[in-house]
């Protein structure tokens, strides 16, 4: 939740928050921003940078489901299993670190110690002599000594050189064991790039033997053989390709593959043409490398025609999680080569254009038609898609909900019960929010009075629509636009996803921190986020969103509670937290959420009145004034109590409750025996009325009144606030009117008659626990 408060011309978007942030599951997404897929990104950065013309967006925490790689966009629930480096151990043996056991000894594939402690001739030798491939998966696990010893450089080289000289007769099969030594390699790469300070460094050596064997069994005849017994050995070897980082040198091999390539092709040959997948994509990244598919590409466009046939040729397999769908998608990556554009274009515009953007064909479209806006941003007619989110909306998010007159939720896929479960849980976080703030009304001139809430079924569904309908970067947990305040019309937006790995339970991910940075963007901090974050306020904006999404839903925060005990921060430096300020992204979310949670519970409990002073600055856009309020007036004062609190409090209260503020604390009750009656400046408590009916109230004005201000707040329910001046105040009747989501209501009446005046509470729904109170002067 990054709310970075941003405008559409100057719009508010914030990025929701996402425990994927902090898991190493992780969000599909593109490389784009602020939660830059990978993580948030910095305030301010708008992520890829949208078109000027476009919104900025601020980004939501990510979820479980969020990948932690930040350079792919993935559209298939097989992406999971996929990874950038190397490609990962079969999962189907337990690995042991050290020699084998004698029970182990017994197994049918022998004692792998002899493998680890062999060198030179004997080393091959061994390898071959497994009687079977996956024998070999344990290696992937090794550690310590035994990686050292079976991985080092000079063991790599010789059963690099072993693999060259096998494959000079290569039979088409694993007849020769071939395929042990192909597995020993990838091993090799596999663990050295996970423990290069125990296996040592790759060098010269084995880069030469490694591209010598790989050389030679692509050079086999039998290497392209379409039966599942060369593709059992053809998906390692390209999986190799990748480990050794020469996609460019083999550019011929894929060009090959993608010609060839049809779907009666049998099993292993399908793995092989999936594991392209991996050469192609990380090809990609290496920008610098001759070795690269980049400068491969440029060598022999003609693979861009062979890759687009390969698509087309293949269209009857497209069916979302088909391998024509997982390679043919990287072709948009083409158009991040300047000097391949000219030729890419056409083709992507045919291809996006030809298949449908809903449905089976659409994890190919989408994601081509993303590639153009990464790489391509501005020149969307060239591919014909200026319109592709106007022409996906209708059937993707075809549910309009209205809760109240101001929210409104557009969906994919929710129930009946689902959307009034989610509107009663927004009004009522509305008054809670209020309880625990205070209320002194709208920022004057903020008109953000209406929210749309927008929700996908599912990340999937978000990540491979949102950044079309709502030209936003969606490597997030979702994303809320304020747009500019000031603007009448301005439609808010927070853009979400329901968290789907918590089914059967409905959830939407973020909600209750997104909607709380709407409700903060709109009563206590002023005009648009980048005038908000011209000074750090991030402690307070973050933490204030994960302290009323907890405290509302009655959880417990037990990521915060767990960083207590660590001390990491001292209050004074978490006034100076700003988004993307440790370079560990883990590390980064912490302070920002979890540290943010702290900080704004300990100064909510502890020090309320200097709350109340920042608020009035940060309402005011006095960003200096409360900067230095905090940084000298406050300083380094309470440090040592708020490291006592966190060891005692925290770790013996779960930090204590997050304390409601009173409606007017400095207002007293009125004291007049009828309920419906102000006596001055004062206040009434508990107020309650029924949907449809009226709290009904009146004050005696005596002559000179310049101003009469009512303010409602606190309670559950929605309460809208009636001015009548002389007469009864109802919703058909009135001077003035105050109609905002929940409780949070204030009138301001310049120069009132003297004299009885009238107001009410109207009940948009039930409502009660409502405060109200008058101040005149």
């Amino acid at each position: 939740m990054h709310p970075f408060r941003i405008s559409k011309a100057n719009a508010r978007r914030l990025p929701a928050l996402g425990a994927a942030v902090f898991l190493a599951l992780g969000l599909f997404a593109p490389q784009s921003q602020a939660a830059s897929v990978g993580v948030t990104p910095p305030a301010g950065a708008n992520a890829q940078g949208t078109a000027a013309s476009a919104p900025r967006s601020i980004p939501v925490p990510k979820s479980p489901d969020a990948m932690s790689n930040s350079s792919r966009f993935r559209i298939s629930s097989q992406d999971g299993t996929e990874e950038s480096g190397p490609a990962p151990a079969p999962a189907v043996k337990a690995v042991k670190a050290a020699k084998q056991s004698s029970a182990a000894a017994q197994d049918a594939c022998g004692d792998l110690s002899r493998v680890i402690d062999a060198t030179g001739a004997a080393l091959v030798q061994e390898l071959k002599s497994l009687p079977r491939i996956d024998c070999t998966y344990p290696l992937f696990g090794l550690t310590g000594e035994d990686a050292r010893k079976a991985f080092r450089e000079p063991q790599m080289v010789t059963v690099a050189n072993a693999l060259r000289d096998a494959s000079a007769t290569y039979s088409g099969s694993n007849s020769t064991a071939i395929g042990q030594l192909v597995l020993f390699l990838r091993a090799g790469y596999y663990v050295q790039d996970n423990h290069a300070d125990v296996v040592g460094d790759y060098g010269t050596p084995l880069d030469n033997a490694a591209l010598g064997a790989l050389d030679a069994f692509f050079a086999a005849p039998r290497s392209k053989d379409v039966t599942d017994a060369n593709g059992e050995i053809l998906n390692e070897v390209v999986t190799l390709i990748d480990s050794t980082q020469s996609a460019g040198r083999y550019a011929g091999v894929v060009k090959w593959m993608l010609a060839g390539y049809a779907g009666t092709w049998p099993g292993q040959m399908n793995l092989a043409m999936q594991h392209v997948e991996w050469v192609v994509e990380n090809g990609f990244k290496a920008k610098n490398d001759g070795r690269g598919w980049r400068a491969a590409l440029k060598a022999d466009p003609t693979i861009l025609d062979t890759w687009a046939g390969f698509i087309t040729r293949n269209s009857a397999q497209l069916n979302r999680l088909d391998v024509v769908s997982n390679v043919g998608r990287y072709l948009g990556y083409a158009l991040d080569v300047p000097e391949l554009k000219d030729r890419v274009r056409p083709l992507l515009k045919d291809l996006i254009n030809r298949y449908p953007n809903v449905g089976p064909t659409a994890p190919l479209t989408m994601n081509l038609g993303w590639y153009t806006r990464q790489y391509d941003r501005n020149n969307c007619a060239a591919y014909a898609i200026c319109d592709l989110g106007d022409r996906v909306l209708p059937a993707i998010l075809p549910i309009q909900h209205t809760c109240t007159p101001e929210l409104k939720i557009r969906a994919q896929d929710m129930s009946p019960g689902q959307l009034a479960g989610t509107c009663t849980s927004l009004v009522n976080q509305d008054a809670y929010f209020h309880r625990v703030i205070g209320d002194k009304g709208a920022i004057p001139g903020d008109v953000n009075t209406n929210l749309e809430v927008v929700v996908f079924d599912d990340y999937t569904q978000y990540a491979m629509y949102a950044w079309a309908i709502y030209n936003i970067d969606v490597d997030n947990g979702g994303m809320y636009e304020e747009g500019n305040p000031a603007v009448p019309g301005n439609q808010a937006r927070f853009i979400a996803h329901e968290a789907h790995w918590l089914r059967p339970d409905f959830q939407i991910w973020n909600l209750n921190h997104e909607y709380t940075h709407y409700l903060d963007g709109r009563y206590n901090m002023y005009g648009d986020f980048e005038a908000g974050i011209t000074t750090p306020t991030i402690w307070w904006v973050e933490g204030i969103a994960e302290n009323i999404s907890f405290g509302y839903r009655n959880e417990r925060n037990a990521d915060a509670i767990a960083e207590a005990g660590k001390r990491t921060y001292k209050l004074s430096d978490l006034f100076d937290t700003v988004y993307g300020q440790e370079e560990d992204p883990e590390v980064n979310s912490n302070r920002v959420y979890r540290w943010g949670f702290l900080a704004v519970r300990y100064m909510l409990q502890a020090h309320p009145a200097d709350v109340q002073t920042v608020l009035g600055k940060y309402r005011a856009g006095d960003w200096i004034g409360a900067r230095t309020f905090l940084k000298q007036t406050i300083g380094t004062r309470y440090d040592a109590d708020f490291s006592t609190w966190l060891t005692t409090a925290c770790a013996t209260a779960d930090c204590g409750p997050l304390p409601e503020a009173t409606a007017t604390p400095s207002t007293p009750l009125c004291t007049l025996g009828d309920p419906r009656q102000f006596d001055g400046n004062c206040r009434r408590d508990n107020l309650a009325a029924a949907t449809g009916n009226y709290s009904y109230h009146f004050v005696y004005l005596p002559a000179g009144v310049k101003q009469l201000t009512i303010t409602s707040s606190g309670g559950t329910g929605n309460a809208d606030l009636y001015y009548g001046g002389g007469s009864w105040a109802t919703t058909g009747s009135y001077q003035a009117k105050s109609t905002n989501t929940g409780n949070g209501e204030t009138l301001t009446i310049d120069n009132p008659p003297s004299g009885w005046v009238y107001f009410s509470l109207a009940a948009a729904q039930d409502f009660s626990g409502v405060s109200l109170s008058t101040q005149s002067k």
